[in-house]
C-alpha cells in the first residue's frame, strides 16, 4: 500500500484539535475542583458530590446521538460553533452560583454543551483526516485530549489551593473562550452526500449507527474499567499510604499515552486495528491486575505506565474503527454512537466498581476491573474481528453464476 502524503496538519485540523484541548482542559479543571467548591464554598454534604458529575454525564449521554445526527444533517460549522458558545456561557455562569441546586441545574446544561462540542469536534476531526491516515489523525486528535488530562488537574488544584473560586472560574472562562475562537477558525469540507442507493435513515437509525454498535459496545467495557482509574485512584492511594504519589500516577499514566500515541496511529494505518487492540487489552488488563497487588510506590507508578500504554492503544483504535464501520456521510452519527456507549460504560463502571470496592476493597475492585478488560478480548473477537473476517471473505468470494433461467 502506498503511503498517503495528503497533508494532515492543516489549519482546520489544528484548530479542531486545539478547540477540543481547551474544552477538555476546562472539563478536567472543573472535575477535580468542584468537589472542593461544593463542600467548602456551598457547604453541601459530601454525599452530594456525586450528583455534580451525575447531572453532567446524564445530559452529555442524552445529547450525543442528537449531536451526531445534526452534524450529518445541518451546517456542521454552525453546530460546532453553537455548542462551543453554549459551553462558554455555562462556564462563565459559575460565577453566579451560590447554592447547591442551581449548580446542579447549571451542570446539566453544561453537560449538553460539552456533549455537543465533544461529539461535533470528533466528527469534524474525522472528516478532516485523509482516509488512509485515519488512525494517525484520530490518534493525534485524541492526544490533545490526553494532554488536557495531564495539565487540567494540575492547573485546577494549583489555582484552587492558592486563589479564590472566582479566579478559578475566570481562568476556565478564558480557556472556554479560546475553545470557541479556535472553533470559529475551522473550515470543513463539503458534506459527503449519500450514495444514490442509500435509503434515508428512519427510526433509531437517525440517531445511532448500527454498524458502529459492536465496536462501541466493546469500548464500553474499556470505559467500565477506566472509571476505576479516574474515580477511585486517589482514594486507593490514600488506602495504600501512597497519597503523595497519586498525582504522579496520573502524570505517568498520561505520559505513557502521550508517548505512545504517534506510533500507535501509524501502526493502525499500516497493520490494522487487531495489531493494536489485542496488545492493548493485554497491557491494560495486566496493568490493572498489577495495580491491585502493588506493594511499593515504584510498582504503583509503573502500573500506571502499563495501564496508560494499553489505554493509549485501545481508545483511538476503537474510535477509528467506529468511524470506519459506517458510510462516510454518517461519520457524525457513528462518532455519537461510540461516545454514547463509552460514556455509559464509564458511568456504570464508576458506580458498579464503587459497590465492588465497598464489599471487596479497592484491591479487589481493581482486580475485577482488570478481569473485565481481559474478557474484552473475547468480546472484540466475536463482535468485531470475526465479523470483519467474514465480510472480507464474502467480498473476496467470486460471484456465483446465475443459473435461474426461465424454464431451467
Amino acid at each position: 500500500m502506498l503511503e498517503d502524503r495528503t497533508p494532515l496538519w492543516t489549519r482546520s485540523f489544528l484548530a479542531v484539535c486545539l478547540s477540543s484541548f481547551f474544552v477538555f482542559l476546562t472539563f478536567y479543571i472543573l472535575a477535580v475542583t468542584l468537589p472542593l467548591f461544593v463542600t467548602g464554598e456551598l457547604g453541601a454534604p459530601e454525599e452530594r458530590i456525586g450528583l455534580v458529575m451525575t447531572a453532567f454525564i446524564v445530559s452529555t449521554v442524552c445529547v450525543r446521538p442528537l449531536a451526531g445526527r445534526w452534524m450529518d444533517q445541518y451546517d456542521r460549522k454552525k453546530i460546532f460553533a453553537g455548542s462551543l458558545l453554549l459551553f462558554f456561557v455555562c462556564t462563565a455562569a459559575y460565577h453566579a452560583i451560590h447554592s447547591f441546586w442551581p449548580l446542579i441545574a447549571l451542570r446539566f446544561v453544561h453537560g449538553i454543551g460539552f456533549g455537543l462540542a465533544a461529539t461535533a469536534g470528533g466528527a469534524a476531526a474525522a472528516d478532516l483526516v485523509p482516509e488512509r491516515r485515519k488512525g494517525e489523525g484520530i490518534g493525534y486528535y485524541s492526544l490533545f485530549m490526553s494532554l488536557a488530562m495531564v495539565v487540567g488537574p494540575f492547573i485546577g488544584l494549583t489555582v484552587a489551593n492558592r486563589y479564590s473560586p472566582t479566579s478559578l472560574f475566570a481562568l476556565c472562562g478564558v480557556f472556554s473562550a479560546l475553545a470557541l475562537l479556535c472553533g470559529l477558525a475551522l473550515r470543513l469540507p463539503e458534506r459527503r452526500k449519500p450514495a444514490p442507493g442509500d435509503a434515508p435513515a428512519s427510526g433509531l437509525r437517525r440517531y445511532f449507527e448500527p454498524a458502529a454498535l459492536p465496536v462501541s459496545g466493546t469500548a464500553a467495557l474499556l470505559a467500565f474499567a477506566y472509571g476505576a482509574i479516574t474515580t477511585f485512584l486517589s482514594v486507593y492511594a490514600v488506602d495504600l499510604g501512597y497519597a503523595s504519589y497519586a498525582s504522579y500516577f496520573f502524570a505517568v499514566f498520561a505520559a505513557a499515552i502521550v508517548f505512545s500515541r504517534p506510533a500507535t496511529g501509524r501502526w493502525f494505518d499500516r497493520f490494522g486495528a487487531n495489531a493494536l487492540v489485542y496488545p492493548g487489552v493485554a497491557l491494560f488488563a495486566g496493568g490493572m491486575i498489577w495495580l491491585s497487588a502493588v506493594q511499593s510506590p515504584a510498582a504503583f507508578l509503573l502500573s500506571g505506565a502499563v495501564v496508560g500504554l494499553g489505554f493509549g492503544a485501545l481508545l483511538p483504535s476503537l474510535q477509528t474503527l467506529a468511524v470506519q464501520s459506517a458510510p462516510r456521510h454518517r461519520a457524525g452519527i457513528a462518532t455519537g454512537t461510540f461516545f454514547v456507549l463509552f460514556d455509559s460504560g464509564y458511568g456504570i463502571g464508576s458506580y458498579v466498581l464503587g459497590v465492588a470496592a465497598a464489599h471487596a476493597g479497592y484491591r479487589g475492585m481493581y482486580l475485577i476491573g482488570g478481569l473485565v478488560v481481559a474478557c474484552m478480548a473475547g468480546v472484540y473477537y466475536v463482535w468485531v474481528h470475526r465479523r470483519s473476517q467474514r465480510g472480507s471473505r464474502l467480498s473476496a468470494a467470486p460471484a456465483k453464476p446465475n443459473n435461474t433461467q426461465e424454464g431451467f
